[in-house]
């Protein structure tokens, strides 16, 4: 019996490497790749470009395939609209990407010489499409960016990188574009900062990138959401740009005009990580101070909290009650969301928070039941 083949997988670990190719680029902002969610026309792709033209925009980005959420939607025009992009570096003088979500597409690209190419969250969920991609692009010295996935889950946007790796590809970077969610939220794909953080913590030398546009899922909120990402340190702005947003053929409503993204780059802040200002300094550590302080409140509070909900644990134990409640769990959740708001909390911050609470103390009750 043959026994499997296994793939040989590096060990990625951060550099100051990893950085070098947005270095190079030599710019003093942010970068900005702009430019439709869809190539259309010929004639809509090259209008586009030449409005972005002297701008703050290094890039110009257009999907050519476009991985819909459901048949009978725009799915791109394919292979031809490749050949637009080309006109676009060719009279811009702007690098160009595109999205690719299978070999035969990175087989095109490359043919193509676009410069970034980016896989979309649809396929980063996937070790098996993410691996034929990284199979295809193996050696290559084209700039890849990997969306996160659809899902939160940072172990499968680590791993999609780590294949990439693996396969000597070394200008990688990564693109925050939000996460699905069945909550109600003002967000298309909410942000889930934290996840981006956690990312940057382990590898601060990946350039990221922020796709407000797919967070926002409506224009009006993309300015604030670009001075977020700038503020966490992003390195960079995707943001999808049409000179007529309102009748464009996929996700009409988060583009912007050519000329409101000037006006978003013109507005946006680049703050310095830190200041050796002595006075700053000695503030922001009594700040500090009292923060931690509140940290171990909290902790102190939530340990009381699971001390409370064993006992009840036990009470239901001996009366042979089950351990979801749900009429008590709604009461509790709506008191909080009104105390909360009370206190300048938002509602989605608010029942992220219970609802990791209620189901550690779910967890704790059920090993009082159980044990």
């Amino acid at each position: 019996m043959a026994l499997p083949i296994l793939q040989k997988q590096i060990k990625m670990e951060n550099s100051k490497e990893m950085s070098a190719w947005l270095e190079d680029f030599g710019l003093d902002h942010p970068l900005v790749i702009a430019g439709p969610c869809s190539a259309e026309t010929e004639e809509q792709v090259l209008k586009i470009a030449h409005e972005l033209k002297d701008t703050d925009v290094t890039v110009f980005r257009a999907g050519i395939w476009k991985p819909r959420t459901r048949p009978g939607m725009f799915e791109g025009v394919g292979a031809i609209g490749l050949d637009w992009l080309k006109k676009v570096k060719d009279q811009t003088g702007l690098l160009i990407s595109t999205e690719v979500a299978n070999k035969d597409h990175v087989k095109l690209a490359l043919e193509a010489d676009v410069d970034i190419l980016w896989i979309g969250a649809r396929s980063t969920v996937s070790p098996f499409i993410i691996q034929e991609i990284a199979d295809a692009l193996n050696g290559t010295d084209k700039i890849v960016l990997v969306k996160n996935p659809v899902n939160p889950d940072l172990a499968l946007w680590m791993g999609g990188l780590e294949r990439l790796y693996s396969a000597n590809i070394k200008k990688l970077g990564v693109i925050h574009r939000g996460f699905s969610t069945y909550d109600k939220s003002k967000y298309r794909n909410n942000p889930e900062w934290q996840i981006a953080v956690e990312f940057q913590n382990k590898f601060p030398d990946i350039p990221l990138i922020c796709d407000p546009s797919h967070i926002a899922g409506r224009r009006d909120l993309i300015f604030n959401l670009s001075q977020r990402a700038l503020d966490l340190n992003f390195d960079g702005l995707m943001i999808e740009t049409h000179w007529d947003p309102d009748n464009a053929w996929s996700d009409a409503k988060q583009q912007v005009t050519p000329g409101r993204l000037v006006e978003i780059m013109n507005n946006l802040k680049i703050r310095k990580v830190t200041t050796d200002e002595k006075s700053y300094q000695l503030e922001l550590e009594t700040l500090r101070e009292q923060i931690d302080v509140s940290d171990q409140i909290i902790l102190d509070a939530l340990g009381k909290r699971m001390k409370v909900a064993e006992s009840i644990g036990t009470l239901k134990k001996g009366n042979n009650v089950a351990v979801l409640q749900n009429k008590r769990w709604n009461e509790i959740l709506q008191t909080m969301k009104a105390r909360g708001g009370e206190r300048g909390l938002s509602e989605e911050f608010i029942t992220r928070i219970f609802k990791a609470i209620h189901q550690e103390s779910i967890n704790h009750q059920e090993k009082v039941i159980n044990g």
